[in-house]
């Protein structure tokens, strides 16, 4: 008998968020060049800083790219081209993305897999042209990179961030070797499908479950599935989430609030 940790990657075991606003950024610019020709450093700066505010949002990756061409037309009125951009707050971004989402990407005529093929181009481009910069730009939460080295528990990193990333992450700023085998990315499937298949392994068979998280919606649809009632689940409250979301998941008998240091534990 033993311990599984189906692990998220970012706002779990990593704060990418200041490297995912900057690759946001870089991107934007690529692919919205006239828009972004007069933003200067400051109302970069601005963007950046508000990045942080809006990150529990996220889902996937090239969300960053909306949201900071969100931000930039709720500041300058003379690039607006969504109609949502007008009277704006970051709060209703929170309250309301789900809905904004869709509206954005039908007005600008956006294309989600162009728009993660970007991202995944422009990250690669930053690597391969200054990888000590990208791996500086993210930072691992206290106890993490040594909670996963002396793993007792079999772990695997269920993330929507492209697997060559976390790799690339795990290897040269946590200096942890998980085996690709055991890195379910972008691509891999909803996380609820990764779960029913780790769960069905034959190897896994007697192990007790653990799905750690920082987003509640994800959390809650698990619990909409039947089939993965034998995992025990985890919201991080480390994470990318808000204190709302930490209120509702307390209520939710199902979840159960972890804090960095009982994580830590947990894994050792």
């Amino acid at each position: 008998m033993g311990d599984l940790y189906a692990l998220d990657f970012d706002g779990v075991l990593c704060d990418s968020c200041g490297e995912s606003s900057l690759s946001a950024v870089k991107a934007a610019k690529v692919r919205w060049p006239s828009l972004f020709q007069t933003v200067g450093s400051a109302l970069e700066d601005w963007i950046v800083d508000q990045m942080y505010t809006v990150r529990p949002v996220v889902e996937t990756g090239y969300e960053n790219l909306l949201l900071v061409r969100l931000l930039l037309e709720m500041r300058l009125s003379s690039i607006r081209k969504s109609s949502v951009a007008e009277g704006l707050t970051v709060d209703e971004i929170l309250e309301n993305w789900m809905k904004i989402k869709p509206v954005i990407v039908e007005e600008w005529n956006e294309n989600r897999d162009a728009l993660i093929d970007l991202f995944g181009k422009v990250r690669d481009e930053w690597m391969d042209n200054d990888l000590s910069t990208w791996i500086g730009a993210n930072r691992f939460y206290p106890g993490v990179a040594d909670a996963l080295k002396f793993a007792s528990s079999k772990v695997y990193i269920v993330t929507t961030k492209q697997s060559r990333f976390a790799d690339a992450l795990l290897r040269e700023l946590a200096g942890v070797t998980i085996p690709p085998e055991r890195i379910y990315g972008l691509g891999t499937g909803p996380k609820t499908k990764v779960l029913k298949q780790l769960q069905e392994m034959p190897e896994h068979q007697g192990l007790t479950l653990h799905f750690v998280e920082d987003r509640l919606a994800t959390l809650k649809n698990v619990i909409k599935e039947p089939e993965l009632n034998g995992w025990n689940l985890y919201l991080g409250d480390w994470g990318y989430n808000t204190p709302e979301e930490r209120e509702e998941a307390a209520n939710i008998a199902r979840i159960r609030i972890l804090e960095l240091s009982d994580f830590s534990k947990k894994l050792k």
